[in-house]
């Protein structure tokens, strides 16, 4: 709703120069009147529901800020582009997720109720990054200190994009067979798989490693419905996709062969925005001022 209403806005402001600016007010009476649901007596998943549209609808609120501060009149510019939007298609019936140029149906993976992650500038970034890859048919290697987000950010794009995903933490006693396995299941379910500390695996494991993801990779830019892998020949959905997040610099890891390096984009994660996590945690239990209060907790 909040892509078609802003796209709609787009196309008022011909007649109306404030048509943005008057959807930024109303964003905020409904995102207060939200908040004021969570103070009152709601059953746990209504609850966990609410904090979410909370959380959905506070990113909503200051990206219209920021195309009306920016005087952004229509969808073509980048500030709008780089937003992950979905669309309704009336004649296929379906919804599409839409960023930048990437194009992607949307998953519909039952995921429960469970919570958002809270969208920062830099999730943004990251989903964009992350998106170009699969558009590109490849990987995306997110790499960056510990707690920045980067194993949570491609959890929650898989979460809007309704993927299934699946979490892997590698370590050394993982060998070439074990990686093979994991491959095949995501390439024949079209599911994400997310490798955490990637480079903790021997450098035995990551040269066949290199060979096998090629494999899905050339699979899928073929646009084949079956293909190969380690001698086995297996069904391919196209919309599967790996992840792999890496923390640089600790004894132990092995550095990645040039290889492997070349079918996965990479991204640097650096800190997270926390003023802006603290304004949505307190929203979501209820504070109306949550804007000044996050900076002062930030400060303290």
């Amino acid at each position: 709703m909040w892509c078609f209403n802003v796209e709609a806005k787009f196309l008022e402001l011909s007649s109306n120069k404030d048509a943005t600016k008057n959807y930024h007010t109303e964003q905020c009476n409904d995102l207060n009147d939200l908040i004021r649901l969570v103070q009152g007596e709601l059953t746990k998943p209504e609850r966990s529901k609410i904090m979410c549209m909370i959380t959905m609808d506070t990113h909503s609120r200051d990206i219209t800020e920021k195309l009306v501060v920016e005087k952004v009149t229509s969808e073509d510019a980048f500030q709008w582009q780089a937003q992950l939007k979905l669309r309704w298609k009336t004649e296929e019936k379906d919804c599409e997720v839409y960023i930048c140029d990437a194009r992607f149906w949307y998953g519909y993976e039952y995921l429960g109720n469970g919570a958002r992650l809270v969208i920062t500038p830099l999730t943004d970034r990251i989903y964009v990054t992350a998106t170009q890859a699969l558009h590109l048919k490849m990987g995306c290697a997110p790499a960056g200190p510990a707690g920045t987000g980067k194993t949570e950010s491609t959890k929650d794009l898989s979460s809007a994009m309704g993927k299934a995903i699946y979490v892997f933490n590698c370590s050394d006693q993982m060998d070439y067979k074990t990686m093979a396995d994991i491959f095949k299941g995501l390439a024949s379910s079209g599911s994400w798989g997310c490798f955490d500390e990637f480079n903790r695996l021997i450098p035995a494991v990551l040269s066949v490693c290199s060979v096998q993801f090629k494999a899905v990779c050339d699979g899928v830019k073929g646009n084949v419905k079956r293909f190969t892998l380690q001698g086995v020949e297996i069904s391919l959905d196209p919309t599967c996709g790996a992840y792999i997040t890496m923390n640089p610099g600790y004894l132990g890891r092995s550095e990645l062969p040039e290889g492997l390096k070349a079918l996965f984009r990479p991204i640097t994660v650096m800190v997270p925005d926390l003023d802006l996590i603290m304004e949505n945690m307190l929203m979501a239990e209820g504070f109306i001022t949550a804007k000044s209060l996050s900076s002062k907790f930030f400060s303290l």
